[in-house]
């Protein structure tokens, strides 16, 4: 087990006086047993639940008022009610529509009890006419180790210190952006890293990603509401890795002869179980975001796993520069995944910005929310002149800034669209994309 970001969330949680349960959302494998586990040892005492688990179970479908199931628990774990701050994780939560529904009492009538509940599907039951306690608890979303994550797990911690330290050291550049391509490798599964840290072996990881994979597939009955669903659910994760970071059409996906509005109601549940997201164009510059519901593209859990599944370890291993790795679809897929691990609301999602017009391919990779603005971030290499997009967005936008993701060194650049629009251009290294809030708050307060 190594130190997970989200534990500062947990511990913040803790301490709120007027908390409610916590639901801890995140696709399989992504550690959310292992986070509680960790953050149990800061309490008095700890109770776990595994509703797979039939006697467990039990406890939430008999009739019982909240202060007799409260009861019934301490006393089948053999816990004292009197014995300080009491952690309760009812984990795989989404076995009991009970349990579930039971949820707004902890906050209503224990709020002494610290209640923290996990099901990587628990959204299915959404479909089932559940009772959700809506407004009577909150969300955390954990998702694949960030970089960050994985230095601290791969015993880096003199890297991980670099990272925060501002202006960043010339010195340090090299290596921290090697680190980042091997991190883009293996990905940010915890079992993953985990082995990887212990043997550093590319080709002792492809077991896991296969089991991570058949794992996912044997969810889909969970969460298919008929036969033909089940089909097209698992159709798409088989073949969806092989499409990450492209535009995807719904009608005929992975060349299936599914139908465009049957393979979206696919798509729609799997972004629910949070192994994809569907990024969505945006078309202003300027908040809101005005969301255009058409060519999504897909980013799916984990970059590691796309290496694996769609089998191009080899290209991204020999790629000179990380933006040359599959045609520069890595690279994008990566950033995507270390600005989504920045955020541990479960609503966080990624927007790439094309311009509203016929027959233009004017596009930009992410827009990034800072505050109020919404800046456009681009990741690519090359002479600044080239970013042709980002300057048509830039000559548009209210505000004079602009991100570039790339494997060169931190600059700030000071510089002109093509049509003479000063604006400042914040180069950032790849390793630096998780640190972005804090460079930004330092350059535009």
């Amino acid at each position: 087990m190594f130190q997970r970001d989200i534990l500062n969330r947990l511990h913040a949680w803790k301490e709120n006086k007027d908390r409610k349960p916590l639901v801890l959302r995140g696709a399989r494998q992504t550690g959310k047993t292992s986070v509680v586990n960790m953050f149990a040892t800061y309490f008095d005492q700890y109770i776990y639940l595994n509703l797979e688990k039939a006697e467990d179970r039990s406890l939430f479908e008999k009739d019982y008022s909240i202060k007799g199931l409260i009861d019934a628990i301490f006393y089948n774990k053999s816990k004292a009610k009197d014995a300080g701050e009491t952690l309760i994780f009812i984990d795989e939560i989404q076995n009991s529509s009970k349990a579930v529904s039971v949820l707004r009492y902890f906050y209503e009538e224990a709020p002494e009890l610290f209640v923290v509940a996990a099901g990587s599907l628990l959204e299915s039951l959404l479909d089932k006419q559940i009772s959700f306690p809506v407004g009577r608890v909150e969300y955390l979303a954990l998702r694949p180790c960030s970089f960050r994550e994985y230095l601290q797990a791969t015993g880096e911690i003199k890297n991980l210190e670099v990272l925060e330290e501002y202006p960043f050291p010339v010195y340090a550049h090299e290596r921290l952006t090697n680190l980042f391509k091997a991190y883009m490798l293996v990905g940010g599964m915890p079992e993953i890293v985990a082995n990887y840290s212990e043997n550093r072996d590319l080709v002792k990881l492809k077991s896991i990603y296969d089991n991570l994979l058949v794992s996912y597939l044997d969810d889909v009955e969970k969460y298919a509401r008929n036969s033909t669903l089940d089909k097209i659910i698992r159709h798409i994760i088989r073949h969806s890795f092989a499409y990450a970071a492209s535009r995807i059409t719904y009608s005929g996906f992975g060349g299936s002869p599914y139908r465009s509005r049957e393979v979206s109601e696919a798509f729609r549940i799997l972004e629910k179980t949070m192994l994809l997201k569907l990024v969505l164009p945006v078309v202003n510059t300027r908040l809101p975001l005005n969301i255009k519901y058409r060519s999504p593209r897909l980013q799916m859990v984990d970059t590691g796993m796309v290496n694996c599944i769609a089998g191009i370890q080899k290209d991204v291993f020999n790629s000179l520069l990380i933006e040359d790795s599959w045609r520069g679809r890595v690279a994008e897929h990566i950033v995507g995944q270390e600005l989504l691990a920045i955020d541990f609301s479960v609503l966080a999602g990624l927007n790439y910005w094309s311009r509203d017009e016929l027959n233009t391919q004017s596009e930009i990779d992410y827009i990034y929310t800072y505050q109020d603005l919404m800046l456009p971030v681009e990741v690519k290499s090359g002479a600044t002149g080239r970013l042709r997009s980002l300057h048509q967005f830039v000559d548009k936008a209210p505000h004079p800034y602009a991100i570039r993701i790339y494997s060169g060194m931190f600059t700030i650049e000071q510089t002109r669209t093509v049509s003479g629009k000063e604006f400042t251009l914040i180069n950032l290294p790849f390793y630096l994309t998780g640190s972005i809030d804090q460079i930004l708050l330092k350059i535009i307060g």
